[in-house]
């Protein structure tokens, strides 16, 4: 299986709702790092899994979109406790809608809000043919 990754940083604020997590629950920023892994069995025709430049350029995107965001502001938190958890799988699924390769088996999206919490969620998306 070969996986390849890109990583970025950014900061974006939110509040937890839903419970008493202290001062959680006020507006707060996190400086985040996302990690995104990209998965498959086979390369192309180039050697590549996926082209690091169109991952890059998909990943810029999304960052772009969250970046001195709240997150309980957009859309896709609508309804939602703004976790971690959450955010890594909206994220996660942003990416794999964007990414065209036929190599592509899983997607696997490492969201850090800090220096030692994270959380992860994979996307299996089968070849893309």
């Amino acid at each position: 299986m070969y996986t390849v990754a890109v990583k970025r940083n950014f900061v974006a604020q939110h509040f937890l709702i839903g419970g008493d997590w202290g001062a959680e629950n006020e507006w707060h920023s996190h400086h985040y790092a996302v990690e995104v892994q990209l998965h498959g069995e086979t390369l192309d025709r180039h050697g590549y899994l996926v082209d690091i430049v169109d991952i890059e350029t998909h990943l810029n995107a999304l960052v772009a979109h969250y970046r001195d965001k709240t997150l309980n502001d957009l859309p896709e938190f609508a309804g939602l406790n703004p976790s971690i958890e959450h955010f890594a799988r909206i994220f996660c699924t942003q990416l794999a809608e964007r990414i065209q390769a036929e190599t592509l088996t899983a997607v696997t999206v490492r969201l850090w809000e800090n220096e030692i919490a994270w959380a992860s969620f994979q996307l299996a998306v089968g070849s893309k043919q």
